[in-house]
């Protein structure tokens, strides 16, 4: 079975970024090493605060264009629903 992510990322200020992936630890260690020119590169935006995961990549390239249509305040609603103290959930992933 096929795993596909709808990810949003922050930085200090709490700038947000909204992506989809078929492998979250790479794509957030890319974001991190600021491998990927653009806007996570340019706001250092690297701190996962909020992932769904599905099966259905169409489905998940639809939630990813929900969430981006959002205004601010929704998506800071969806990201305090499961992390309410915007911890960064990939803190350990490349620890070693």
């Amino acid at each position: 079975m096929n795993s596909y992510y709808v990810y949003i990322l922050t930085n200090y200020s709490k700038t947000l970024y909204t992506g989809v992936t078929n492998n979250l630890h790479r794509r957030v260690y890319e974001h991190k090493k600021k491998l990927i020119p653009g806007f996570t590169q340019k706001y250092n935006i690297n701190q996962l605060v909020y992932y769904e995961e599905t099966s259905e990549v169409i489905e998940a390239i639809s939630r990813e264009k929900q969430i981006k249509g959002w205004l601010r305040a929704k998506k800071i609603a969806l990201i305090e629903s499961k992390n309410p103290e915007w911890f960064d959930l990939s803190v350990d992933w490349y620890e070693k």
